[in-house]
């Protein structure tokens, strides 16, 4: 399935419902492209893309500098998985595709 595209996911976190919108593209297994949450906007780093699984990791500064890890699955049109968060532990996210 065709990972491409424009994208909006909602972490689970003990801090209540973030959102993040995702712009990617799959360049050959690797999954390239942006993550804005919280009005930042920072490049996707280690993408990587296998088959309807991928990963990659966004670095944040708010609330606090640390590194998030996604993996996930894409089903259709619905990405979900889970992000561990440094020291805070793993939590679901889920989303779609925006048309």
């Amino acid at each position: 399935m065709a990972v491409d595209g424009k994208w909006e996911i909602t972490i689970n976190s003990p801090m209540g419902a973030q959102k993040a919108a995702l712009d990617v593209k799959n360049e050959g297994g690797t999954l390239s492209g942006t993550q804005t949450a919280q009005g930042n906007t920072q490049a996707l780093a280690n993408g990587k893309v296998d088959g309807d699984n991928l990963s990659w990791s966004a670095n944040i500064t708010s609330p606090m500098p640390m590194t998030l890890e996604f993996t996930g699955k894409v089903e259709g049109d619905k990405l979900s998985g889970s992000v561990k968060a440094g020291a805070f532990g793993s939590f679901p996210f889920s989303g779609g595709r925006v048309a």
